[in-house]
């Protein structure tokens, strides 16, 4: 069961939005770098890291901040926000990334993500971010037609490294984690699922515990660390050995 610390970048800073509105932002850390080394010393094995701006413009914004970031630290890193081409994916694996995050282009581009998938085994994710059920996309202002199973359902069988399932009506306010939507799709799927959004407290780290959790392959954490919530040393060491 991993435990993935966030670091979504706005403008070039460390921030956490409230309910995906980019007008609702709070800065964590203006040095992105020296957040992600901080992450690695305190014993997390895996960075989740989210170009903010790069998913509204559909390309990468905050490119200096995640290869600082790379420079940085030696724990494997995955990225996502605004990465829609072969190229593009090329490109940040090229320069460290252990794996991308693909989330508008899944939507828009079912056949990339399954040739990028084929290509780089191991090394693409795809993120689907929900709003009531429904799969929104272009940085999670608009909310599509599909379902958030139909469309993992698309990529069974593909290769896709994991699914990142993020819950937009909870991140960013320590709501708590949609566990039965969560657990719903992992169920649904062959391919691991990591929860995100809405992780608000070490009550929700011993939920990751349990026996019906156990299909997750992980889940992601961003206010409630920085903001003490949740303590990392007690929710790493509640973690280990959990399958």
């Amino acid at each position: 069961m991993i435990l993935f610390p966030a670091i979504d970048l706005k403008d070039g800073q460390c921030v956490r939005l409230k309910l995906g509105d980019m007008d609702q932002a709070t800065v964590f850390n203006d040095n992105p770098a020296a957040q992600a080394k901080s992450f690695e010393d305190q014993g997390f094995e895996y960075l989740h890291v989210v170009d903010l701006n790069g998913a509204f413009a559909g390309e990468s914004v905050n490119g200096a901040a995640v290869e600082a970031i790379l420079k940085a630290v030696d724990f494997p890193v995955q990225l996502g926000g605004g990465i829609r081409t072969m190229a593009h994916i090329e490109s940040w694996l090229d320069k460290g990334l252990a794996r991308v995050i693909l989330g508008t282009v899944a939507v828009r581009d079912p056949e990339l993500v399954k040739e990028a998938a084929k290509k780089w085994p191991g090394q693409v994710a795809v993120g689907i971010d929900a709003r009531k059920g429904m799969v929104a996309v272009e940085g999670w202002a608009e909310t599509s037609e599909l379902s958030v199973i139909e469309l993992a359902k698309r990529f069974e069988g593909a290769g896709v490294a994991a699914i990142i399932y993020t819950d937009i009506d909870r991140d960013g306010i320590l709501a708590g984690i949609n566990w039965d939507a969560t657990i719903a799709l992992a169920q649904s799927t062959s391919i691991p699922v990591i929860a995100s959004g809405g992780l608000a407290s070490m009550a929700d780290i011993t939920r990751l515990t349990q026996p019906d959790c156990a299909v997750l392959e992980g889940a992601i954490s961003g206010r409630a660390l920085y903001d003490g919530r949740i303590d990392s040393r007690e929710a790493l060491a509640l973690l280990k050995g959990v399958a």
